[in-house]
């Protein structure tokens, strides 16, 4: 599968019979070759949900094609449909502020090539990881927030997200609130980082909310941005034990830890097309 270009279709409707059956002969009608192929049924929403990979080396019609056509399949199911190409690589704009250890966890993971990513802008209020973006030859925009400013400060970071055309944002822990006007207009779907097991400890200082409360475990949690604070669809979650011992600052050290992998995971399921999202909830297929 890696060397060869392939098609991923994503759809959602409501759960009925004949989907799987009329999509699967749709792509053989056209010569394809179904690769993998997954689906789940919400039975408490009814919500059907799928991902189906298929090889592109003998379909017979063209990339921009295939939508069209799927379309009267779509109208009789009441389908929203996505089709992907594997060897299209997503552009991922990266927001930061100063602490940089996930930032330099997906750059270095773009540069191994387990990323399949181009990286085009690295965006900052802060100038603290001008260092990592000089190293990794990536173009460093330093966006300050001024006091009273940053309405116009996210009107720039809007702008060179749009002149780059960005397919999603990653916040690799970017300590800024988006607000609504961002949300509607940034085009792309915006990931975010959290470091705590939502919808435990949301906002500010979660470690030392954790400490105070003597939690036994501590958590990380990815997540896609909405205008509701730390609540938007969940894509990827971790935790790790802790006790009595640790400090405030061991929780951080650890917390720190799980944020690279968890961030990481979220970013590569969110990129290889593997998230659904229907309410306030997600399908991985993995």
């Amino acid at each position: 599968m890696s060397t060869t270009s392939f098609g991923i279709l994503l759809i959602r409707c409501k759960d009925q019979k004949g989907i799987v059956a009329r999509v699967a002969s749709f792509l053989h009608d056209f010569g394809g070759n179904i690769l993998d192929s997954d689906h789940h049924t919400d039975r408490q929403t009814g919500d059907f949900l799928m991902r189906t990979v298929f090889d592109l080396s003998e379909f017979q019609l063209p990339r921009d094609a295939i939508h069209a056509s799927f379309a009267p399949i779509a109208k009789v199911f009441g389908i929203a449909s996505e089709l992907h190409f594997s060897d299209k690589r997503p552009r991922v704009g990266l927001l930061v502020s100063k602490y940089e250890h996930c930032l330099v966890d997906l750059l270095q993971r773009q540069r191994r090539g387990e990323l399949a990513v181009d990286i085009p802008v690295i965006i900052s209020n802060h100038p603290d990881c001008q260092f990592w973006a000089d190293r990794f030859e990536i173009p460093y925009c330093h966006l300050p927030v001024l006091p009273g400013k940053k309405p116009e400060q996210e009107q720039q970071v809007l702008a060179e997200l749009h002149r780059l055309q960005v397919d999603v944002v990653v916040m690799a822990r970017y300590m800024q609130i988006l607000s609504s006007t961002f949300l509607d207009t940034v085009g792309c779907p915006v990931i975010n980082i959290h470091h705590s097991f939502l919808p435990a400890f949301i906002g500010a200082r979660p470690y030392h909310q954790a400490y105070d409360r003597g939690v036994k475990i501590i958590g990380a949690t990815a997540h896609y941005a909405t205008q509701d604070l730390d609540e938007g669809p969940i894509i990827e979650q971790d935790v790790m034990r802790i006790g009595h011992r640790d400090s405030i600052e061991d929780l951080v050290r650890k917390g720190r830890d799980l944020e690279t992998f968890v961030l990481a995971r979220a970013v590569r399921n969110h990129v290889e097309h593997r998230v659904l999202v229907y309410g306030k909830k997600t399908v991985i297929f993995d």
